[in-house]
Formats: structure tokens, C-alpha cells, sequence
């Protein structure tokens, strides 16, 4: 493990968990994950949902919305590109790296979002993307709207650890509220994945139930816009190598 201090926070914040390890040991599954940051207020808040108290992954916990990456995320239309910064640590520390799979990553943060929350965040300066995949990006086009790969900005990476129920290399991605180009009504509520949605200052997160990895982001999230928010700021990759925790950057 390295000598910064953001990997023994991480570390005991897991620790302090029960976590089992009893599940056979799986590759971890890209995934992609949005924080939404308001700024127009005195202090920036970031929207988070509560995960319904029926699902078995997080019963009840706040997360921002986020999932695995799926095929159509290669290939929905964007309007708009990645930060080469951003699209070069996107790659790095990967088996395969491409600018197709960079892409993805981005794409599928703003799908989730799209799924989870109903918000749309891109353009609707062009009109509707043509021949976008069957499913939800389908139903984004209907509204309108070029998801836009040059608002968003990856701030952080982490590796559920071994032999857990469910693994992801997840992929935590920053976009400003100012992006946000349309919204569905009632996608958010009892009957969904997340019952409700609020926003809160990162102070004001730590009242609320999270996972430790969300905590471990909110807190390179806060460091990222103390910095102003610059491009150049290098990205953390959280992961556990032979059992100890460790946190480098990309």
C-alpha cells in the first residue's frame, strides 16, 4: 500500500463494515457512475438517490446513480468529445484499453442516469441522435437529446474487492447540473430503484447512510472543486492488491 493518507481512510472505512468472503471470486464488471453538481448555490450540492429497501444490493443506502456499461453504449450518437485528459486515464491500468471503451464508460454514466433518475443531460441543439440503440437510449432520443461527452469529467475509479456478491470497476464521472438538457417525471418513487432523490452539500452527507467508497469519493469530489475543479488534477484508483488496500493515481 502507498504512503497517501487516502488509502488507509479507505481502508479502515471498509473495515469498519462486515463484509463476508464467501462468494466465489468474479471479474469485476465495468461500470459508470454520475455526480451531479449544483453550483449556483453558497456551498456545490450533488443529487443523490436512496436505493429502495427491497433490493438486495444496498438496501437503503444513498448513491448516485450508476451501472454497468452495456453493448449500446458503444454506440449511441454524441454530440461533443471527451477531454483527452480524461480520455487517456480512462485507459490507463486497463487490459484492452480503447477510445471505444473510454467512450462507453462516459456514455453509460449518463444512460444510468437517464434510467435511474429520468434527467437528460446533453444538447438539444441537433435535434434527435438518428439510429440510436434499442432500449433506453431509444427513449432518450425520442426527447430530443445528444447525450454530450465533453461535460462530463472522471474523477475517480474503484474495485469492489474479491469474493463479494457483486464486483464492478466502477468509473465515477462529475457533470454540472447546467448540463442537464430535459427530464421524465415519475421515473423516481416507491415502485423503482431509487424511492427518492436529494440534494445535499458534501457536508451534509455525512448524516445520511452511504457506502464507504461513496464517502472515499465525496471526499476527492470536495478536494477536486476546493482545487477548482482543474483538468490537469490527476484521478484516483482505489483497489485491493494481495489483501491490502491501495490508492494510486492515474
Amino acid at each position: 500500500m502507498n504512503d497517501n493518507p487516502g488509502a488507509d481512510d479507505f481502508a479502515g472505512r471498509l473495515a469498519s463494515d462486515a463484509r463476508e468472503r464467501r462468494w466465489p471470486n468474479v471479474r469485476p464488471k465495468d461500470a459508470a457512475t454520475l455526480i451531479i453538481i449544483d453550483r449556483t448555490g453558497p456551498e456545490p450540492k450533488v443529487l443523490m438517490g436512496r436505493r429502495h429497501a427491497n433490493h438486495k444490493f444496498m438496501p437503503g443506502k444513498f448513491v448516485f446513480p450508476g451501472g454497468g456499461v452495456e453493448p449500446g453504449d458503444r454506440s449511441m450518437p454524441v454530440t461533443g468529445a471527451l477531454d483527452p485528459r480524461c480520455e487517456a486515464r480512462l485507459m490507463a491500468r486497463v487490459q484492452r484499453p480503447s477510445m471505444g471503451r473510454a467512450r462507453a464508460l462516459a456514455l453509460a454514466s449518463i444512460r444510468e442516469t437517464f434510467e435511474e433518475t429520468g434527467l437528460l443531460f446533453g444538447s438539444k441543439e441537433f435535434g434527435a441522435p438518428e439510429s440510436a440503440p434499442e432500449g433506453a437510449w431509444s427513449r432518450f432520443a425520442a426527447e430530443g437529446v445528444y447525450p454530450d461527452l465533453e461535460a462530463v469529467t472522471f474523477i475517480a475509479r474503484a474495485i469492489t474487492p474479491p469474493r463479494r456478491p457483486k464486483r464492478f470497476d466502477a468509473r465515477f464521472f462529475a457533470i454540472d447540473h447546467a448540463a442537464l438538457a430535459g427530464q421524465i417525471d415519475g421515473v423516481v418513487g416507491p415502485d423503482a430503484e431509487l424511492d427518492q432523490l436529494v440534494w445535499v452539500t458534501i457536508a451534509e452527507t455525512a448524516a445520511i447512510e452511504l457506502p464507504a467508497v461513496t464517502r472515499v469519493v465525496l471526499d476527492e469530489l470536495a478536494a477536486r472543486i476546493e482545487a477548482g475543479f482543474s483538468p490537469f488534477r490527476p484521478v484516483p484508483f482505489y483497489r485491493e492488491v494481495h489483501g491490502v488496500w491501495s490508492r494510486d493515481m492515474l
